[in-house]
C-alpha cells in the first residue's frame, strides 16, 4: 500500500527552515516563518506567560482531561477580547482549538456539514494554509481579487467589484488584520462595504485574526471585525495566541460561531464538539490555560498588553528603518510601501527567481512569492538586507 504514496511537494515555508540551518554562512539572515524575534534573535516568552505558566505549574493537580471544548474560562476570554460590547457578545459561542488552523479546519467541516454546496472566496493571494483546509473539508474555493501588485496596496474596486458577485452559498474568508502574505489591510471603509454587501446579498463572513495586536494595536486591529460583528446574523471566526502572546508550539486557538440567536450558536457548537471528538477529541491544555489565567488577572493583563504593544512599536520601528535603508541603496522611494503595511510580513515584489537570488548569493532566506517576514529582522541586519534587496531589484 504505501509504496503507492507519491513523493509530496516540499511545504515552501517549512522547508525553508531547514535549509537556514544547513547554511553555514555567518551573515545569513532568516525571513521565511512567521515568528517575531527580538534584537537578539529570540522570539522570546512573554514575561505574563511566564508567570502565568509559573502560577498554574504551582497550582495544578491534576492532568486529567478537560473537555471536548477545552477551557471554558479559555474560551470565554477570548470572546471578550473580539467580542465584548457587540451584538454578537450574545450569540456567539467558542471552543478552544489546536491553533487558529485547527479553528479554521473544525469551521470548514461545519460549513461543508451544514451547507455541502458552499464555496469560500479567498483574497489573491492568501495565507498559504487557506485553500489546503478548505479543500481538505472537501469545501469549493474561489479567489477574489485583494492586492495591486503595481502600488502594493489593497484594490479595494476590484475587491468589490468581485464580492458583489456572492451570494446566500458563499462564505467570504478575510483576514482580521495584518494581511497574510501582503501586510496589506482593507481599511474600516472596506469592512464597513462588505458588511452592507454581506447583508444584501446573503454571504456569510468569516474572519481569520491571527495577527490581532501587531498591526495598529489591540483594539484598532479589531475594529472592522467588531463592526462587521455587530451587524450581521452569522459570522465565523477563527483567532489564534501563536504571535499576540508568543504561544507557536502550544497550539492555542478558538473557533466562534455568531448566528441569529444563542440557541442556533450552541446548536453549532454542539455540532462543532460532534467534529472534534472524530478529529482531535480535545485541544491541548496548556496554552489555553495560561491565556485563560492572563486575561483573568488584572496585573498579568497589564503586563501582557505592555508587552504586546512594545512589540508592535518595534514592527513599526522596523519598517521604517528597513525603508530609510531601501532609499539610501536604491536612490528611491520605490519600496516605501512597506512603512505602509502591518504586521509581520510584507510582500516586496520580486519574483521567485529573485528571492531564488536573494537566498543563493545573499543567505537571505524568504518565501518565494515574495514575502519577507518584517517580524523576524534584528536591527543590526537592516543594512545588509537593504542592500541585497537593492542589489537583486537592480538585476
Amino acid at each position: 500500500m504505501l509504496q503507492n504514496i507519491a513523493t509530496p511537494a516540499k511545504d515552501p515555508i517549512l522547508s525553508l527552515s531547514i535549509e537556514y540551518r544547513a547554511d553555514d554562512r555567518d551573515n545569513k539572515v532568516d525571513l521565511g516563518i512567521g515568528v517575531y524575534r527580538n534584537d537578539k534573535g529570540q522570539t522570546p516568552i512573554m514575561k505574563a506567560v511566564s508567570d502565568s505558566a509559573k502560577s498554574i505549574a504551582a497550582e495544578q493537580t491534576t492532568k486529567a482531561y478537560v473537555g471536548l471544548a477545552g477551557c471554558e474560562v479559555f474560551n470565554q476570554s477570548m470572546v471578550d477580547l473580539l467580542l465584548r460590547d457587540t451584538s454578537a457578545y450574545e450569540r456567539v459561542s467558542a471552543i478552544q482549538t489546536p491553533g487558529a488552523s485547527g479553528a479554521l479546519r473544525m469551521l470548514a467541516d461545519l460549513i461543508k456539514s451544514t451547507e455541502p454546496d458552499a464555496t469560500v472566496w479567498i483574497s489573491n493571494p492568501s495565507y498559504i494554509n487557506h485553500q489546503p483546509v478548505m479543500e481538505a473539508a472537501g469545501l469549493k474555493v474561489k479567489h477574489y481579487n485583494y492586492f495591486n501588485p503595481a502600488t502594493k496596496q489593497v484594490d479595494s474596486a476590484a475587491l468589490m467589484a468581485d464580492l458583489s458577485k456572492a451570494g446566500p452559498k458563499d462564505i467570504i474568508l478575510l483576514h482580521g488584520c495584518c494581511h497574510n502574505p501582503t501586510g496589506a489591510d482593507i481599511r474600516l471603509s472596506d469592512w464597513i462595504a462588505i458588511t452592507e454587501l454581506a447583508l444584501k446579498n446573503g454571504f456569510i463572513p468569516f474572519v481569520d485574526i491571527a495577527y490581532q495586536g501587531f498591526g495598529d494595536g489591540l483594539e484598532a486591529d479589531a475594529a472592522g471585525l467588531r463592526f462587521m460583528a455587530d451587524r450581521v446574523p452569522q459570522m465565523f471566526i477563527a483567532t489564534s495566541c501563536s504571535k499576540n502572546f508568543g504561544l507557536y508550539r502550544e497550539r492555542t486557538g478558538a473557533a466562534m460561531v455568531i448566528a441569529a440567536n444563542i440557541e442556533i450558536a450552541m446548536n453549532a457548537k454542539a455540532k462543532l464538539l460532534q467534529m472534534a471528538r472524530a478529529t482531535y477529541t480535545m485541544p491541548p491544555d496548556h496554552g489555553a490555560a495560561i491565556v485563560g489565567r492572563i486575561l483573568n488577572d488584572e496585573a498579568l493583563t497589564l503586563s501582557w498588553r505592555t508587552e504586546l504593544d512594545e512589540m508592535q512599536k518595534r514592527l513599526l520601528s522596523l519598517r521604517a528603518d528597513l525603508c530609510a535603508a531601501l532609499r539610501v541603496e536604491t536612490q528611491s522611494t520605490d519600496f516605501d510601501f512597506i512603512e505602509q503595511h502591518k504586521g509581520m510580513f510584507s510582500v516586496i515584489g520580486f519574483n521567485p527567481n529573485q528571492m531564488a537570488s536573494l537566498k543563493s548569493e545573499y543567505g537571505i532566506y524568504a518565501v518565494g512569492d515574495g514575502r519577507i517576514n518584517i517580524a523576524g529582522m534584528q536591527k543590526q541586519h537592516i543594512d545588509y538586507i537593504a542592500k541585497s534587496i537593492a542589489s537583486v531589484a537592480n538585476k
